[in-house]
C-alpha cells in the first residue's frame, strides 16, 4: 500500500502541474487575444511611423501560425497598397501627426504603379505643410523611389545607395535538360510567348530581347521621371552612366557618394535621425532611449482610421499573385476561392464591381473560372470595372475582358496574349539506365499520356491542338471585349507584353487611373452620389491566431537579418535568384494544365513558403531523383 500510495500522490501532482500548465497557457493566450489587436487609444500625437519590414503587395498572404511556431520567428511582413496610402492620407489631415518616417532600412520592395502611388499619398503630406522623413541603411531602387518622395532622405554613415535599373540576367535550362536526358516537351502559340524559352534554348531569342528591351526602357524611363520629379536635385546620370567613377570620386565611400549625387540630404545614424525627427514632431514621454521620438505606429494608425462604410457598397475582389487552380490564397490568386467569393457576394446587393488586377497570369482553367464568376455579377445588371495594379498579364488580361472599361497606369504590364503548355517525359532518362518500355496498345491514345515511356506523335499532335484552340478562344474573348476582331487582336498578341501607355494606345486599355478612379467611375455609371458610396472588399480577414503568435514570440526576431549594406543587397537578389530559379523548375516538374503566364514580367512579392533556397534544393532533389 505504501507504493500504491506513492505512485498516486505521483499521479495527482503530474495532473496538478499539468493542470496549472494549461491555466497558465489559456490565460496567455487571453491576454495575447485583448493585446494582439492594435487600440485606437494608443494613438499619440507625434509623427506616424511606416517602418516597412518587408514589401509592398497588392494582397497580403496569410500568416502560417504552424509556420511561426516552428520557425521560431515572426516572417517578413506585407504591406497591401491600399493600407499605406489610407494611413498616410490620414496622416496629412489629422493634427495630432505632425511628420511622416518612413524607415526602410528592411524595405524588401514593392511594384512600380504601387511605390508611385505612395510617392504621390506621401507628396499630399508635404502639400500639407507636414515634414516627411526617411531613413535606411542601404537604398536600392524601390527604396530610393519612395524615399525621393520625402522632405528629408537620411542615410547610415556606413551604407550607401546604388540605382541599378531594371532587367538582368535569365536561367536557360536546355543544356542540363539534355544532360540529364529529359525531353521537355513544349506547346505554345505565340511569336513573343518566352515563357518557354528557358526550357527549349541556352540564349534569348531575337523576338524575346526585342519585346522586353522595349518594355524595360519604358519603365526606366518612367522610373526616372518619377524620382526626377520628386528629386530634381538627384544626378541620376552620374550614378548610374559610370557607377564605378561616381564611387571612387567619394573614395569608395558610398554614404558620401549618394551625398554628393543628391540622393540623399543628410548622413547621419538611427540615433541622430531619431532625435531629428524629435525635434519636428516632439520627444517621446515614455521611452528616454536615445533616439527615441513620440510616434504611432501604423497598425495603431490603421485601426483608428477605419474606412467610412456608409452608403451603397461596391464590390471589390483582388486577383492578386499567380493564378492557380483551388483554393489557394490570399496573395495567391486560386481560381476556386476568387470565384466563391463572387458568388457569394452575389446575395449583397452591390452596387458595382470592380476587379483589382496584380498578376501575370497562371491556369488557364482557373482563369477562365474566374471570369464565369464575374459575368455572373455582369447579367445581374450592375457595372463591372477592371483597375490593373502593377502586372495585369496573360491570365490577368484573361480575367480582365469582361470588364465594362479597364483602368491602368503608363507603369502597367498587361497583355502577353498567348498559351503554352509544358510537360516533361523521361524516356531518354530510363534508357540511359538500362530501363525500356514496351506494350500492346489498342489504340494510338491507349496509356497515354505516359512521361516515363514517352508521348506517341498523335498525343503530341492533341496537346499542341488544344494549346492552339486555347489562344483561339484568348483571342475572341478579347476581340469581344475590345470591340476589335480576332485578326486585329492576334496582331497585338502572340505573346507580346505592353507597357500600360501603349496598351491604351492599342486599345488594351481604356484609360488611365487607380483604384480609386475606377470606383468613381464605377459608382457614376451605378448612378450614385459622390458620398452615397464606400468600398467592400470581399476576402479573408486576417487570422486572430496569427497576430497572437506574433505577440507571443519575439517580434523582433530575424530583423537583423533583413538590416543590409550594398553586400546584403547582393544576398537579397541571392534569395530573388534562387526563388525564380525555383519557379522556373516548379512549372516544368510540377502537374499544370495549360498556362496563360507571363514568364518575362517582373514578379511580385512572392507569398509566404517555405525559404527559396529550400524550395530550389527540394526541386533539383526531383529531378536528379528520377
Amino acid at each position: 500500500m505504501s507504493f500504491a500510495g506513492k505512485v498516486w500522490r505521483l499521479l495527482v501532482g503530474i495532473k496538478d502541474g499539468l493542470v496549472l500548465l494549461l491555466l497558465l497557457l489559456f490565460f496567455g493566450l487571453l491576454f495575447a487575444a485583448l493585446t494582439a489587436r492594435p487600440s485606437p487609444g494608443l494613438v499619440r500625437e507625434g509623427a506616424l511611423l511606416l517602418e516597412l519590414d518587408g514589401s509592398i503587395v497588392e494582397e497580403a498572404p496569410p500568416i502560417d501560425p504552424l509556420e511561426i511556431l516552428m520557425g521560431g520567428e515572426v516572417p517578413a511582413g506585407h504591406y497591401e497598397a491600399r493600407n499605406l496610402i489610407r494611413a498616410i492620407d490620414g496622416a496629412a489631415r489629422d493634427d495630432r501627426i505632425k511628420a511622416v518616417v518612413l524607415d526602410l532600412s528592411r524595405f524588401t520592395g514593392g511594384g512600380h504603379v504601387h511605390l508611385q502611388e505612395i510617392g504621390a499619398a506621401l507628396d499630399r503630406v508635404r502639400e500639407a505643410d507636414k515634414p516627411v522623413l526617411a531613413f535606411a541603411f542601404a537604398y536600392g531602387d524601390d527604396a530610393m523611389m519612395l524615399a525621393a518622395h520625402a522632405s528629408e532622405v537620411w542615410i547610415d554613415p556606413l551604407g550607401g545607395a546604388i540605382i541599378a535599373g531594371p532587367g538582368g540576367e535569365r536561367l536557360y535550362y536546355s543544356k542540363l535538360l539534355e544532360d540529364l536526358d529529359i525531353n521537355a516537351r513544349i506547346y505554345r502559340v505565340g511569336t513573343y510567348k518566352s515563357a518557354v524559352e528557358p526550357y527549349m534554348r541556352s540564349d534569348m531569342s531575337a523576338e524575346a530581347r526585342e519585346n522586353i528591351s522595349a518594355l524595360y526602357a519604358s519603365i526606366w524611363q518612367e522610373w526616372q521621371a518619377n524620382v526626377k520629379k520628386a528629386r530634381p536635385g538627384a544626378d541620376i546620370e552620374r550614378v548610374t552612366s559610370d557607377a564605378v567613377a561616381w564611387l571612387n570620386e567619394s573614395e569608395g565611400d558610398t554614404a558620401a557618394a549618394a551625398l554628393a549625387a543628391g540622393l540623399v540630404d543628410k548622413l547621419g545614424d538611427r540615433t541622430e535621425f531619431g532625435a531629428r525627427v524629435a525635434e519636428l514632431a516632439g520627444a517621446d514621454a515614455w521611452d528616454t532611449a536615445p533616439g527615441s521620438f513620440a510616434k504611432t505606429e501604423l497598425n495603431v494608425w490603421l485601426e483608428a482610421n477605419k474606412p467610412d462604410r456608409s452608403g451603397k457598397a461596391i464590390g471589390v475582389v483582388t486577383v492578386a499573385g499567380e493564378i492557380v487552380d483551388g483554393d489557394a490564397g490570399p496573395g495567391t490568386a486560386g481560381g476556386d476561392r476568387i470565384a466563391q467569393l463572387l458568388d457569394d457576394a452575389l446575395s449583397s446587393d452591390l452596387a458595382a464591381l470592380v476587379v483589382r488586377v496584380d498578376s501575370p497570369g497562371g491556369s488557364v482553367t482557373a482563369s477562365e473560372e474566374i471570369r464565369r464568376a464575374i459575368l455572373r455579377h455582369k447579367a445581374a445588371g450592375i457595372p463591372v470595372a477592371v483597375s490593373m495594379a502593377n502586372v495585369a498579364a496573360s491570365g490577368g488580361y484573361w480575367v480582365s475582358t469582361p470588364a465594362d472599361r479597364i483602368f491602368a497606369e503608363p507603369e502597367t504590364i498587361t497583355g502577353s496574349i498567348g498559351i503554352f503548355g509544358v510537360v516533361p517525359t523521361f524516356e531518354d532518362t530510363l534508357a540511359g539506365w538500362g530501363v525500356t518500355s514496351d506494350g500492346v496498345r489498342t489504340t494510338p491514345l491507349s496509356g497515354q499520356p505516359d512521361i516515363l515511356g514517352g508521348f506517341t506523335p498523335e498525343v503530341d499532335a492533341l496537346l499542341q491542338t488544344t494549346v492552339e484552340h486555347g489562344y483561339d478562344r484568348f483571342l475572341n474573348l478579347v476581340a469581344q471585349s475590345r470591340g476589335k476582331t480576332a485578326e486585329q487582336i492576334d496582331a497585338i498578341g502572340q505573346g507580346r507584353v505592353w507597357d500600360g501607355g501603349t496598351a491604351r494606345q492599342i486599345g488594351l486599355v481604356d484609360q488611365f487611373g487607380d483604384l480609386d478612379t475606377a470606383l468613381r467611375w464605377a459608382a457614376a455609371e451605378a448612378g450614385l452620389e459622390e458620398d452615397g458610396w464606400h468600398a467592400l472588399y470581399l476576402g479573408n480577414k486576417p487570422s486572430p491566431y496569427a497576430s497572437m503568435l506574433e505577440q507571443l514570440i519575439a517580434p523582433e526576431s530575424g530583423k537583423e537579418a533583413h538590416t543590409r549594406d550594398l553586400f546584403g543587397l547582393a544576398a537579397i537578389r541571392r534569395e530573388e535568384t534562387a526563388r525564380r530559379v525555383a519557379g522556373d523548375l516548379r512549372r516544368l516538374l510540377t502537374a499544370q494544365g495549360a498556362q496563360a503566364y507571363c514568364l518575362e514580367c517582373p514578379s511580385a512579392a512572392p507569398a509566404r513558403s517555405e525559404p527559396a533556397d529550400r524550395q530550389l534544393l527540394s526541386l533539383l532533389a526531383r529531378i536528379f531523383g528520377n
